[in-house]
């Protein structure tokens, strides 16, 4: 391959010659070549596709110049003839080649390809061009797919790098302006430097991909040893070039020694592939609050992405279909390394030395153990997914995070069980295996069968290829002095090894391994003066809830944890009751801003059951308002209904300057998703509740007769959404019954970012009243500020007729922005409001509909004007210019027409940065 890179253009001139190696058992009429570059080409890819599905709006909003492609495409074979060549359908970053001649077995066969790679910005997936004027290249340029199976595997690039090519070997020459530095991890073979150009010649051998890194000064630094010259980009600024080097080297030589050889001369390690796959965790803090030296931090970095690259490089693995294994040897390799080289690390860091949070379980954590609960959050969120599956059917979370630490967990989970090394041999051997000869899950499932003395069928059957849960728990304990007998029971019939432990005044006095305990199993163990028995103590096994494992031994048994009292968060601490107490702040009009003390039991991971009680004083009326909310969460793994959560709350706020309310919430809420494509966004919920209000009077809110202060309301609910960047549709229906009123209502909202970026919104909404004896209206469908009496919106100035917080808008009902003289429909309301952008976040809205109440005709209404749609659903302002009122702009006091709607709810505002992970 010769290629010439255009620096002002962003592209690449390639002339390229394949020669094509038939050693498979079939004769090919075709070749299928992977053209991942294509990838960025249009916003319909498959790799669009998936970011517009995880919320990310870089690409979509990108401009052209920004975006990668293959240009002027051309094929001839050894003769000089062209080739006939297609994308396939759904696949545009793959090119299907016609040979003229078929290519049999053994047979050799020579195509000659000439294009233009036009490469991609790199705030995309970090591959591409950089604002710093340097380049990181991988599979920028089309090469022959991996044959399996009596087929090419037909994979489309969807950011996760793992591309199927062929294996290969390389004769790279690249020329690119005088002032660029040129690395890579092939080897150099000559290099040329004339006036205006660096040209090198690159070679390599037995590959699948290679790195290629551009720049007008090279990040990259040698570190070379007895095995490997690493050519090294991590950044640590406040690690000196001694430090690293000899990080480097001791991280060299323990992969080595405990993975096995690289089969090649160089590796290259970057600060953008530690950007792609980071560490997640708490050294993503920020440097000045790190709880971690910074040469740690380095080493961690370091030590993550060169076992990433080495396994990348080196495997010949189905990435997508066998990704498991490249995570498992990672994660576990990770974790002996930490075990062996600073075996009393902690989550936390430096902080855990201080003596004030000895009290935080958090605190407490070895560095290891924080696997385990970033697998476990996905699986108490009911959102896990089997290590086994294909990487590209994971969720992010679980592609970047659950799953690589739920692989490694694995790995360690059958180390413990098996001992004598089985494990960490059969890595050894199975990679020295799969550096020479293409693999899969089933080789290394029989290397594992092999070698240990154990039936490990569980192992792959459940631990790997499925998302059962697993739970153990003690019931009956029968204790004597020098003996225990114990009760054990399955609670998920998921059968697997646990490991029981004696302990006495903390410490281990004896393990042993339960087997085939697939319901309740009794067990006699030896005593040992025990004072504790527990169930997977350290954690070995990836279980669901630790928290019923474990049984005292000393004179009264004592079945009930002690309760523990934290401030602010924790993690789930397994032997206490935790009562988290955080000071808590709120505001509307008529409270001021309320400082509060919320009491709750909500740590990192969802519970079955949790509470939050928040009282708050409220300094304008001097008295005591808050919430309090009990919640029953439960969780359904293997149907369409996969969480329903039953629970009451209730709020006591003022909503007038001298008059508060009360609510009281009992509710039901089914969630659906489908079950077998968790990427899916389109989500159900079927909400049923009964909302009981009590209000005070007061001569501040007219329109106040005795219907209106106590109620009760039956409400039923149903949503069927799909959201992502480009294209969202909603649909609900909503029906109330209440002594005095009947009503139902149905709401479809539609969202759409084009091509050419324009976005256009549409809504539509009708309600009817099926009975109504009210005599105001307080229930009345609202055309543009709801009364919101199941006080269900976070206003503000709920109460306010005039001033900036009657402006507040709440997109419910008739979504009307301008006030009209008939803002209520007491009969039936329909109203349409639609939007759409003329220059970014600027945008022209308008609505229309009618509303009918009794004894009058149906009134048209509509409205128009500007809506600055600076974050959509949290900060947005409307701007009204044209309604059934007139001019709007025209006309006096035009600053008290402008409406806005702003988010301050914490909670919400993270769904906005968390969506995309789950």
């Amino acid at each position: 391959m010769r290629a010439t890179l255009d620096d002002e253009k962003k592209e690449i001139t390639v002339n390229q010659e394949l020669t094509l190696f038939n050693q498979t058992t079939d004769t090919l009429t075709t070749v299928l070549l992977n053209d991942w570059n294509h990838a960025y080409s249009a916003k319909s890819t498959p790799l669009a596709k998936r970011f517009s599905d995880e919320f990310v709006r870089s690409f979509h909003l990108a401009r052209n110049f920004e975006r990668g492609s293959t240009k002027d495409l051309a094929m001839t074979n050894e003769r000089g003839q062209t080739l006939e060549f297609f994308r396939p359908e759904k696949h545009p970053d793959l090119v299907e080649v016609y040979l003229r001649d078929k290519l049999a077995p053994g047979e050799k066969m020579v195509i000659r390809l000439a294009y233009v790679s036009k490469i991609p910005s790199a705030k995309f997936t970090r591959f591409g061009y950089s604002s710093d004027g340097s380049y990181y290249l991988k599979d920028w340029f089309l090469t022959p797919a991996r044959y399996d199976d009596h087929q090419f595997v037909r994979y489309s690039n969807v950011g996760i790098d793992d591309i199927a090519n062929g294996i290969s070997d390389y004769d790279v020459e690249i020329s690119v302006p005088k002032k660029m530095d040129i690395d890579s991890d092939l080897d150099v073979k000559n290099s040329f430097v004339d006036q205006n150009s660096t040209k090198l010649t690159f070679s390599g051998k037995d590959r699948n991909s290679f790195n290629l890194f551009l720049a007008p000064r090279s990040e990259l630094r040698s570190y070379k040893n007895e095995m490997v010259e690493v050519l090294n980009g991590v950044e640590g600024n406040k690690v000196n070039d001694y430090q690293k080097a000899v990080i480097v080297d001791r991280i060299v030589h323990f992969v080595h020694d405990n993975v096995g050889n690289l089969p090649f001369q160089k590796i290259t390690v970057s600060e953008a592939d530690y950007a792609r796959n980071p560490f997640y965790g708490l050294n993503q803090l920020p440097s000045f609050i790190s709880p971690f030296p910074d040469s740690y931090l380095y080493e961690i970095k370091f030590l993550k992405t060169y076992l990433h690259n080495y396994l990348q490089a080196s495997l010949r693995l189905d990435p997508r279909r066998d990704n498991w294994i490249y995570d498992g040897i990672q994660i576990y390799v990770m974790m002996k390394y930490i075990d062996e080289q600073y075996p009393n690390a902690k989550m936390m860091g430096g902080i855990s030395s201080l003596k004030i949070l000895k009290g935080y379980h958090l605190i407490n954590l070895d560095f290891n153990e924080q696997y385990s609960y970033f697998y476990m959050l996905m699986a108490r969120k009911n959102l896990d997914q089997p290590i086994g599956f294909s990487k590209n059917k994971l969720i992010k979370f679980n592609e970047q995070i659950a799953g690589k630490y739920r692989s490694g967990l694995s790995f360690r989970y059958l180390d413990n069980f098996l001992e004598r090394d089985v494990v960490p041999e059969t890595i050894k051997e199975f990679y020295s295996f799969a550096a020479k000869y293409q693999t899969d899950g089933k080789d290394f499932e029989f290397l594992l069968k092999t070698k240990a003395y154990k039936n490990i069928d569980w192992f792959l059957e459940t631990v790997i290829n499925s998302r059962d849960i697993i739970d153990y728990k003690f019931t009956d304990l029968e204790k004597a002095k020098d003996s225990i007998k114990v009760n054990v029971h399955n609670k998920t019939g998921t059968t697997v090894p646990i490991p029981v432990y004696g302990m006495k005044k903390g410490q281990v006095v004896w393990k042993e391994w339960l087997e085939n305990v697939k319901s309740d199993s009794t067990f006699v163990f030896e005593r040992k003066d025990a004072d504790k028995i527990v169930l997977n103590y350290k954690n070995e096994v990836p279980e669901y809830n630790l928290r019923n494992n474990w049984k005292s031994l000393k004179g009264f048994s004592v079945g009930n944890r002690p309760i523990k009292f934290n401030f602010m968060k924790d993690l789930e601490d397994p032997f206490y009751n935790q009562i988290l107490y955080v000071p808590s702040i709120t505001y509307n009009l008529y409270d001021g801003l309320s400082p509060g003390l919320r009491f709750h039991n909500k740590t990192i991971l969802d519970k079955p059951f949790t509470f939050d009680i928040n009282p708050i004083y409220s300094p304008k009326t001097k008295a005591l308002t808050g919430s309090y909310a009990l919640m029953v969460n439960q969780n359904f793994r293997d149907s369409e209904l996969y969480n329903v959560k039953y629970s009451i709350s209730g709020n006591h706020f003022h909503y007038a300057p001298d008059a508060s309310y009360l609510k009281l919430n009992p509710m039901v809420r089914l969630n659906f998703r489908n079950k077998d494509n968790f990427r899916d966004n389109r989500k159900e919920l079927l909400m049923v509740r009964n909302v009981v209000v009590y209000r005070e009077k007061t001569d501040f809110v007219v329109d106040n007769p005795d219907e209106n202060e106590n109620y009760s309301v039956f409400n039923m609910r149903y949503v069927n959404s799909r959201s992502e960047v480009t294209n969202t549709l909603s649909f609900s229906t909503d029906v109330q019954v209440a002594n005095k009123f009947g009503k139902t209502a149905v709401e479809l909202e539609y969202r759409r970012l084009f091509e050419n970026n324009r976005q256009v919104n549409l809504r539509f909404y009708a309600g009817v009243f099926m009975y109504n004896k009210t005599s105001n209206d307080f229930f009345s469908f609202a055309l543009d500020r709801p009364t919101d009496y199941l006080f269900d919106y976070n206003y503000y100035g709920r109460s306010e007729s005039s001033g900036i917080f009657s402006q507040q808008l709440v997109l419910s009902e008739g979504g009307f922005k301008s006030k009209l003289d008939q803002p209520f429909a007491n009969q039936w309301i329909s109203t349409v409001n639609a939007s759409f952008n003329v220059w970014n976040w600027v945008e022209l809205y308008g609505d229309a509909g009618f509303v009918k109440n009794h004894d009058l005709n149906p009134h048209f209404v509509y409205d128009s004007g500007v809506r600055l749609n600076l974050v959509t659903d949290y900060f947005e302002l409307y701007f009204p210019v044209y309604s059934n009122n007139g001019w709007e702009i025209a006309q006096q006091n035009y600053n008290e027409k402008i409406r806005f709607i702003v988010t301050l709810d914490p909670k919400t505002l993270v769904n906005l940065f968390t969506r995309k992970w789950f």
